[in-house]
């Protein structure tokens, strides 16, 4: 039985499930028909690769890193490849499929590789939902060290200096040692009832990993012995039933400055102290997605796939987009003078950031986007379900 991925989870929750359970009286909002638009920028593709089988209609938040002059990606079912990034040519490539075939790791059934990849410390760092955590040399392709992690891995392993921090769907942070996979310490958070399927990766800054939780709170964990400095609820579960008490933080707490700042489904947006954790100010919002910043706003792409750019001074709307309401955005990155979002038929779109207008498209791969795109320098990298991994640039 295929997993759920989050977007038709957590857009279903309220309309499709509780329906689905008592009556037909409500109906889902409907899916945006692809705009007509002005387009004044014109992105293109300009390289392209296939990796494996890609991710089908799984849950993923699989996504390309580049650092050390390469291109790292990976499927679902195990192959993680290095391409060069100046020409694209291949360097390297893994098939961890065997990893699975004896010891600890055979009764999981293939490699389910789930999370993002990071690449740190000269090393390559990936996950998935049997809660293998790998890492392999970033030059040669291979590998290092194997470890199984207390549940599944749904995002990016974080590297702080001589620890690598992963975020279990049991609701545990776990720490291992960057260089031979011991594991250091445990953080645990009350996992409620019912939450949505995927986690956060932690931000690390100044020897604290910062999490959201699926409780609804951001904690900071200090790195050296994995006891909490503090822990901030961003919203308090409301409601006469477990659908509308879930309030999960599953993105990354994004850190700009002093401040901190993150967003919880049914819940809200808010910046807070970096040092103490006080809440600044608090805007109601709903969104499992990543936070883009730049300038003096915060960009946030909604659990119905309306865009937002947000104030980061006092949480004030700047402007808002609803043009792509319900195609299953990815998270929002900032490029240039654009908001860049991806959607399930495979379409790119740029909105210029000063007034939320739609000014060009390009299509990548009719199977649809999942992952944020990854911005380096003036290139903008995607991949697929499908697994296609595109390089696309402006002209």
């Amino acid at each position: 039985m295929k997993s759920w991925c989050k977007t038709l989870l957590a857009c279903s929750l309220s309309l499709g499930l509780l329906s689905a359970c008592s009556s037909n009286d409500v109906e889902e909002e409907p899916v945006s028909p692809l705009p007509q638009i002005e387009a004044s920028v014109f992105p293109e593709v300009s390289w392209s690769t296939s990796v494996g089988s890609g991710v089908g209609d799984y849950y993923s938040k699989i996504r390309p890193a580049v650092r050390y002059g390469k291109l790292f990606v990976m499927d679902r079912y195990g192959e993680v490849t290095a391409y060069d990034e100046a020409t694209g040519e291949q360097v390297w490539s893994l098939e961890i499929s065997s990893w699975f075939k004896e010891g600890a790791l055979s009764k999981n059934k293939g490699a389910r590789l789930s999370s993002g990849i990071t690449a740190a410390r000269n090393k390559v760092f990936f996950g998935g939902e049997s809660g293998l955590l790998g890492a392999v040399d970033a030059e040669t392709g291979e590998m290092v060290w194997h470890v199984t992690a207390g549940g599944e891995l749904l995002s990016a392993p974080t590297v702080g200096e001589d620890v690598v921090v992963v975020h279990t769907s049991t609701g545990g942070l776990e720490a291992y040692n960057i260089d031979d996979g011991e594991k250091l310490w445990v953080y645990e958070s009350k996992l409620p009832t019912l939450t949505l399927r995927g986690t956060g990766s932690a931000a690390y800054e100044a020897g604290g990993f910062f999490v959201g939780t699926a409780d609804g709170k951001v904690a900071v964990v200090v790195k050296s012995n994995g006891q909490a400095a503090w822990e901030q609820p961003i919203y308090t579960p409301k409601g006469g039933n477990e659908f509308t008490r879930m309030a999960d933080v599953d993105m990354k707490p994004l850190i700009v400055g002093e401040n901190i700042y993150a967003v919880s489904y049914n819940g809200n947006l808010v910046s807070m102290e970096l040092r103490t954790g006080r809440v600044v100010w608090s805007r109601k919002y709903s969104s499992f997605n990543e936070l883009a910043s730049a300038g003096l706003n915060l960009y946030l792409v909604d659990d119905h796939g309306r865009v937002y750019a947000v104030d980061k001074r006092n949480g004030l709307e700047s402007w808002s987009n609803s043009e792509l309401t319900n195609r299953e955005l990815t998270s929002p990155v900032v490029f240039k003078d654009y908001l860049v979002v991806g959607d399930f038929e495979g379409y790119l779109h740029f909105i210029d950031r000063t007034s939320g207008k739609l000014v060009g498209r390009v299509e990548v791969d009719s199977s649809g986007l999942f992952s944020q795109p990854l911005v380096i320098d003036d290139k903008i990298y995607v991949q697929s379900r499908d697994g296609k991994v595109a390089r696309i640039t402006l002209p």
